[in-house]
């Protein structure tokens, strides 16, 4: 089975993970901390907080910046339901705007079309790795007085030039970036997220909503020589990442640049593959963008059936996904595209498939996953 993603997982992470057991302190402790620093240095980020995924990132998000019931927040459907979801959490609710179509991200033009008086932010995801048009987005977000979260989900290593220069996804352009580390991402922790952010003060609200809102973190309880009582001053969650996680992603983060470089070099080899096939449309990567190439992402011909090619290449042991969902598909959402069309999200759910890329993919794997989709639409 060739599978559509494989974590670069190996005894260095394992090794890792035995010395934070085997140190006494599991729960969120000094390797979080050292994560933390890691990968604000990595990102060039002046702060990052690890919490337990992406979707209690997003959320906690939304709560530090007082998103609140009324407010509307502008995201993509086209993209995993948690995106939506965080945003019903806070008793907010969710308007969606189309996508483009070669990129798969929200389109700046429509979000500028969805934009009412109750409009309090914009969720920019970058699908897939691809990163957003962040400085339309910011633009258009500094107009209307909102503020821009980054969905960087998939986005680790990704790469945006911003005013002439090339900077990594997570500095962030938005007001906080949001980040995963699920299994199909570039690194994992197994599951685990991180918000950056240049806001200090925001920064302090995201200690203290991962930790069920605890004036004093238990290391400083547990350093100190003095006995102090903590208080719980808002109400929190327990959104902590383990010790034993951290571990990993200090080690996983050593590896982004070579795991990135290698994602990129399959994504030009399929380009160069399926470049000729007729009717396939290969995702476009803007010239001010750099993706970590997370997922690689075809549009079939109109003709093809999307579920029996995906059919056919797993009868010869080759998995593939189908196109990113669209979130007001999905019966909690089916009333909330707000009277704006998402032709564009619809097509790339119903047309698109994502091909297995992974770093320990081999040359004769991609060959073979790459003829057996040429033969499928007559090539």
């Amino acid at each position: 089975m060739i599978p559509i993603a494989l974590p670069l997982l190996a005894d260095d992470e394992a090794d890792a993970a035995r010395a934070a057991v085997l140190s006494g302190w599991v729960s969120q402790g000094p390797q979080v901390a050292a994560f933390e620093h890691e990968f604000a240095e990595a990102v060039g980020a002046p702060h990052a907080c690890a919490v337990s995924n992406c979707t209690t990132a997003l959320h906690i998000a939304l709560l530090a910046l007082d998103i609140a019931p009324g407010d509307e927040v502008i995201t993509a459907s086209h993209s995993f339901i948690a995106t939506a979801n965080c945003i019903r959490y806070c008793g907010a609710t969710p308007v969606f705007a189309d996508i483009e179509p070669d990129t798969y991200n929200i389109d700046p033009e429509r979000v500028a079309e969805a934009i009412t008086p109750r409009t309090r932010a914009i969720i920019a995801v970058h699908q897939m790795g691809m990163p957003c048009n962040m400085a339309a987005l910011v633009a258009l977000a500094k107009r209307h007085g909102l503020v821009v979260i980054e969905d960087a989900a998939c986005a680790a290593g990704s790469e945006i030039r911003i005013d002439g220069a090339w900077e990594r996804i997570g500095r962030p352009r938005g007001t906080i970036a949001c980040f995963s580390f699920h299994p199909r991402k570039v690194i994992t922790t197994g599951e685990g997220g991180m918000l950056t952010t240049a806001d200090a003060e925001l920064d302090r609200k995201f200690r203290l909503l991962r930790q069920h809102g605890m004036s004093v973190p238990d290391t400083v309880r547990h350093g100190s020589p003095q006995v102090i009582f903590e208080d719980y001053v808002v109400v929190g969650f327990n959104y902590r990442m383990t010790d034993m996680q951290a571990a990993i992603g200090r080690k996983q983060i050593e590896r982004l640049p070579v795991l990135v470089s290698r994602r990129r070099a399959l994504a030009s080899r399929y380009v160069e593959l399926l470049g000729n096939v007729e009717g396939l449309r290969l995702p476009a990567e803007p010239d001010w963008a750099r993706s970590n190439w997370q997922s690689f992402c075809v549009r079939l011909p109109e003709r093809a059936d999307q579920k029996a090619v995906m059919q056919r290449l797993l009868d010869q042991g080759i998995a593939t996904r189908r196109g990113i969902m669209c979130s007001h598909r999905e019966a909690p959402y089916a009333t909330e595209a707000g009277g704006h069309r998402l032709v564009e999200s619809e097509r790339a759910q119903d047309h698109a498939i994502l091909l297995p890329i992974y770093a320990q993919m081999t040359e004769g794997e991609q060959e073979q996953v790459a003829a057996a989709l040429r033969a499928e639409l007559g090539y």
